[in-house]
């Protein structure tokens, strides 16, 4: 046999052979971080929780479970409850790794709800910076209230 074909007989970990895995490899093969170092950051800072507590990132994972992730800055911060539907080692593409998960319902719900209002929020800033004018008459606006 040629060293070629040794790999050929051995099983290929596909979706159904894995009955549980590391909690920090499913994050990298789902996709929700770029590198497992990542993951493994994100699960040390306690952005990740399973069954509503911190995790370490040798945590194992098996169908069915719930898992709350936080993800981006601080000022806009997402948070996905996922139940986990498959498990893979490996890092497949985007269509592949949304099929590991669903998004429950109301974490959809929740994360809209909070967009929204970081949209509104934008909006009620000025174009510009008040003027030098302006600024007179909103110091002596505000002085005026004070007094």
């Amino acid at each position: 046999m040629s060293k070629h074909n040794k790999n050929h007989n051995q099983p290929s970990h596909s979706q159904s052979d894995i009955a549980r895995m590391r909690i920090d490899k499913w994050l990298w093969a789902a996709r929700f971080y770029r590198t497992r170092t990542l993951a493994k950051e994100a699960i040390e800072s306690g952005r990740v929780h399973y069954a509503g507590s911190r995790v370490k990132t040798s945590k194992e994972i098996a169908v069915g479970d719930e898992l709350q992730i936080r993800q981006g800055s601080a000022t806009a911060m997402t948070e996905k409850t996922v139940i986990v539907e498959a498990l893979s080692a490996q890092r497949g593409n985007a269509s592949t790794a949304q099929m590991l998960y669903s998004e429950t319902e109301e974490s959809e719900k929740r994360r809209a709800y909070y967009a929204e209002q970081r949209k509104l929020a934008n909006l009620a800033r000025p174009d510009n910076k008040p003027n030098k004018k302006e600024r007179r008459d909103l110091q002596r606006f505000k002085n005026k209230q004070h007094s």
